[in-house]
């Protein structure tokens, strides 16, 4: 899931990813925007889900996708988009319009 929040201040956008499903111990968001590098996200037990926020530059398009266990690839059902990537699988898009 995504969450967005423009920041008009810094023309930039927050972005929440969180990812939920049951029986998975560790995810990772892995992102051009972190070249490619996992991040891992905290879990959050009372929503059974984890999630992380990252400040975006604004009217942006974004490829991600999620390391669950770090051994399986997984985009974000709630994505903006999909865009194949090399690998034969689709890259997660988010986009960050800045409201005017």
């Amino acid at each position: 899931m995504l969450k967005k929040k423009t920041i008009k201040k810094t023309a930039e956008t927050e972005i929440t990813f969180e990812f939920a499903q049951p029986g998975i111990k560790s995810v990772s968001l892995v992102a051009e925007f972190n070249q490619w590098q996992p991040v891992t996200m905290k879990y959050h037990k009372k929503e059974n889900a984890f999630r992380t926020k990252v400040k975006l530059p604004g009217d942006k398009a974004f490829h991600f996708r999620y390391l669950l266990d770090e051994t399986t690839w997984e985009n974000d059902h709630n994505a903006d988009d999909y865009v194949p990537n090399p690998y034969g699988s689709d890259n997660s898009v988010v986009y960050t319009k800045i409201k005017k």
